[in-house]
């Protein structure tokens, strides 16, 4: 029996009402179990919330600066460029087939069952990962807006038992909260996340517009120097280097194609909150990045590639803002977090709805009074606070361990777009049908670029560097952990798929 027999369809209520969104849903093979809560601008603030540029940046700033020093700015119109064009094939593809766990779903669909399951298995682990260095960034921010936060011990650095054990706690209650609200129902998920979308659109204003007027040096002056990392051709490798934390900001911007099952005229609505949450957040991003450089006391300081942005505010900034700001920043923290629960469980929900998970029948099961799958919210959450607790004593390990989970995301995302792009090849024609954003002639040239750009950049990403796996030195182990951690997980999902093909598919 096949998802369509059984799919419910009750009739349309008008080309572009509810009973549509019903029928699109049931012509792709599946009925109509999750509420359509989300708007336009919900839909489009859960992929901005996800990208979160108040959260990345403002955290991994230093990383850029201290790899590439203030030319390291030049990598965020690089990774854009590529980003952009992966976000346009996700774009038109979302438009095509609106399902949720859409990587899964749309890779499934352009080159077979096996690739499909292995780009949702590694999405669902980036995701997972994810979700926990998000919450454990509260430690960065809570405690200093009010000491009380520090709940265990005085030290709250992260590399201290005191700061790793608070920032356990924290991270928790912070996943934990988030199960509830995402459990409670999308339409309210959507509500906070609109709130935390707007706080931080705010913020990035308010932060960007003090730092203009604080500004000690032009923008050109800001991102001319290499900080002593090489001239000309020997920048390339530093520039090279940097470029990773731009390419940790900048993904997620599909987490509104996840959430499509619950979004009202999907393949419309859909592609432009892709569009518009990575353009907004390059804009703004890239903002951010420039006011700092122009703001900082000094380029050659050591404080920039050691605090980064938090040095900055302040030092140019009375205490009253600065609290203010981290204040936003841990808004933008939770509501980050949120979204990017909510894209892994529902992941996870559209590969056990397909029994392609163990426990398939539990993990896709929706709650009939709040239209949302909490078994897959509970799942998320415990799994996330599971890969928190290495952080005790273990703060490298986890350092590894997050910057491996974007190789992964990096890697389900070249699942979809080489596939698309063969199906270009072979077909002269954008895959799928239906309305929605088409890119016409521009479809291969654009697909080319997302391929190109994007395996370079994993390759980038992944390369085996000591400063970025393994900072403190001495650990082959850490600094090889890209490789081993990405094969680890391979090997793992090939265990794991070989079990659930055994599965009966009996449900649908």
């Amino acid at each position: 029996m096949t998802h369509t027999d059984i799919a419910t369809r009750p009739p349309a209520d008008g080309p572009d009402g509810p009973g549509a969104d019903v029928d699109d849903l049931a012509e792709l093979g599946y009925r109509q179990e999750l509420h359509r809560g989300l708007g336009g601008y919900a839909s489009f603030a859960s992929g901005f919330s996800f990208v979160s540029i108040l959260t990345t940046v403002f955290a991994l700033f230093a990383l850029g600066y201290g790899l590439g020093g203030p030319a390291f700015f030049w990598t965020w119109p690089v990774v854009f460029v590529c980003q952009f064009c992966v976000c346009l094939v996700f774009a038109e593809l979302s438009g095509r087939f609106p399902v949720a766990g859409a990587i899964y779903q749309w890779s499934r669909r352009l080159a077979g069952e096996g690739v499909g399951w292995f780009a949702g298995w590694f999405m669902l682990v980036g995701y997972i990962v994810s979700v926990a260095a998000l919450a454990i960034a509260m430690q960065t921010v809570l405690p200093m807006i009010w000491s009380g936060f520090q709940l265990v011990g005085h030290d709250s650095s992260l590399t201290s038992v005191s700061g790793a054990t608070n920032a356990i706690i924290l991270g928790s209650i912070t996943i934990a909260a988030c199960a509830v609200i995402g459990g409670v129902g999308v339409a309210f998920m959507g509500r906070i996340t609109v709130i935390g979308v707007t706080v931080e659109i705010v913020g990035v204003v308010l932060m960007v517009a003090l730092m203009f007027l604080h500004a000690h040096r032009t923008p050109m002056q800001a991102v001319a120097g290499t900080a002593g990392h090489g001239h000309g051709l020997g920048y390339v490798p530093a520039f090279l280097a940097s470029m990773v934390m731009a390419a940790y900001v900048m993904y997620g911007f599909d987490s509104a194609a996840e959430l499509s099952e619950e979004t009202r005229d999907p393949r419309r609505t859909a592609p432009r909150a892709i569009v518009g949450a990575l353009l907004l957040s390059a804009v703004g991003g890239g903002l951010m990045i420039l006011a700092t450089l122009m703001a900082a006391p000094s380029l050659g300081a050591p404080e920039l590639s050691g605090e980064g942005i938090a040095w900055v505010i302040t030092s140019q900034l009375d205490t009253a803002m600065g609290k203010v700001l981290l204040g936003i920043v841990a808004i933008a923290i939770f509501s980050a977090t949120l979204a990017i629960q909510a894209s892994a469980s529902r992941v996870m929900f559209s590969m056990a709805r397909d029994d392609r998970l163990p426990f398939g029948a539990f993990l896709s099961h929706v709650n009939k009074r709040t239209g949302t799958p909490i078994n897959t919210g509970i799942a998320v959450a415990v799994l996330a606070i599971a890969v928190l607790l290495v952080n005790l004593g273990q703060a490298s390990v986890f350092a590894a361990i997050t910057s491996v989970s974007v190789v992964i995301v990096y890697l389900a995302y070249l699942m979809v777009t080489l596939p698309a792009l063969i199906q270009r090849v072979r077909r002269s024609a954008p895959p799928g049908d239906g309305p929605g954003l088409r890119l016409g002639r521009w479809g291969l040239p654009v697909n080319l670029v997302a391929v190109v750009m994007g395996a370079a950049l994993l390759v980038d990403i992944a390369w085996p560097r000591a400063e970025v796996y393994d900072p403190d030195g001495g650990s082959t182990v850490l600094q090889y952990f890209s490789i081993l951690f990405v094969a680890g997980t391979a090997v793992l999902g090939v265990i794991v798929h070989a079990y659930v093909r055994r599965l009966p598919r009996n449900r649908y």
